[in-house]
């Protein structure tokens, strides 16, 4: 069995709970967003692009570096979740535009409001979240969502 589906596998077993999953599906990518929303926020020199704003050098280091781990488990989601990054990235530069100064605490307060539904949704499932067993499955939650999305249309990852 690859790697991958051996994470999606034990990811899986504390996310079996319906209303847990669902809390996943909206609180996963809020927190992804957000944590690349904080490091959009490091000063550093950027990057502009027509359509998606621009990109602080930082960001693109860590979003390379989040692009290799995925890479190393399926090409495919890697590509795709640097399409995500740089969307999210985009959305972010839109926030950092319209809050200036204050942006941060528009990532702050998403990202307590959904790491708080986090832990209800693992409190309803019963299980501790599988990041206090092994960090990289704070990595893994989104691509685990991702990946229903590919089986939904047929893709192989």
């Amino acid at each position: 069995m690859r790697k991958i589906d051996l994470l999606f596998a034990e990811y899986a077993e504390s996310h079996r709970n319906s209303t847990n999953k669902l809390i996943h599906w909206i609180c996963v990518p809020l927190i992804f967003w957000t944590i690349l929303g904080f490091i959009s926020l490091i000063p550093s020199m950027s990057i502009c692009f027509r359509y998606i704003g621009c990109i602080s050098y930082v960001s693109l280091f860590a979003m390379v570096l989040v692009t290799i781990f995925y890479m190393r488990l399926s090409f495919l989601i890697g590509l795709i979740m640097l399409l995500v990054m740089t969307l999210m990235e985009s959305f972010a530069y839109g926030i950092n535009i319209r809050f200036k100064e204050n942006s941060w605490l528009v990532y702050l307060a998403v990202f307590i409001v959904t790491w708080i539904l986090q832990f209800v949704g693992h409190k309803i499932e019963g299980k501790k979240p599988s990041f206090l067993k092994d960090l990289q499955f704070l990595l893994v939650g989104p691509i685990w969502l991702l990946s229903f999305v590919l089986k939904k249309l047929g893709i192989k990852y």
